[in-house]
Parts: C-alpha cells; sequence; structure tokens
C-alpha cells in the first residue's frame, strides 16, 4: 500500500486564505514527463476528479490523480514564504535529485 503524501496545516491554511474550497477548488498536484531533470510538477486549482486521491483539512481538499500518485508516495506538500516569493512546494523522498526551479525531479 502507498502512503499518500502529507499536506501541512500551512498548505491547507493558504487555499483557505484564498478561497479555493469555496470556489470547489482544490490543489492539483501532478507529475508529468519533462522538465530539467526528466519529470516535473504541475501544481494549480482545479476540481476534483473522479479518480482523484483527495486529501482534506481546513475545509479545503488537495487532489492527486492516480497516475502521479506513486511518484508522490510519502511526500510533503506544504507552503512556504520566502524572500523570493510564496509558494506551494513538495518535498519528495522519491526523488534521487532535483533542480533549482524546484518543480523538476528524477527518480
Amino acid at each position: 500500500m502507498q502512503l499518500p503524501p502529507k499536506v501541512t496545516d500551512r498548505a491547507f491554511a493558504r487555499l483557505a486564505e484564498i478561497g479555493a474550497g469555496d470556489q470547489g477548488q482544490a490543489l492539483r498536484i501532478a507529475v508529468e514527463g519533462g522538465g530539467c531533470s526528466g519529470f516535473q510538477y504541475e501544481i494549480k486549482l482545479d476540481e476534483p476528479a473522479q479518480d482523484d486521491v483527495v486529501l482534506e483539512g481546513q475545509g479545503q481538499k488537495v487532489v492527486v490523480d492516480s497516475v502521479s500518485l506513486p511518484f508522490l508516495t510519502g511526500a510533503t506538500i506544504d507552503f512556504t514564504e520566502e524572500l523570493i516569493g510564496a509558494r506551494f512546494t513538495i518535498e519528495n523522498p522519491n526523488a534521487s535529485s532535483s533542480c533549482g526551479c524546484g518543480t523538476s525531479f528524477s527518480m
């Protein structure tokens, strides 16, 4: 059994702050081929689909499609605010390397 990714309270709080759930939107985390390291994350607001794994907290939802799920086993989805800007981040124990842009990784 694969462990679904964890979502931090900060990430759920940010979704609540931007009113995602109120608009019927969830934060979609997907993994696609491409990027500078072989795979890249796609992070966007989207409507939940039927085959999604839904992670809920604080009245908000984060969704992962069934194809992306194995790549995100045991990962942590967070929200960080730094000098360069605020963004959702993914800490992925499956990634053997990642690149400076923070959205691409290899396994």
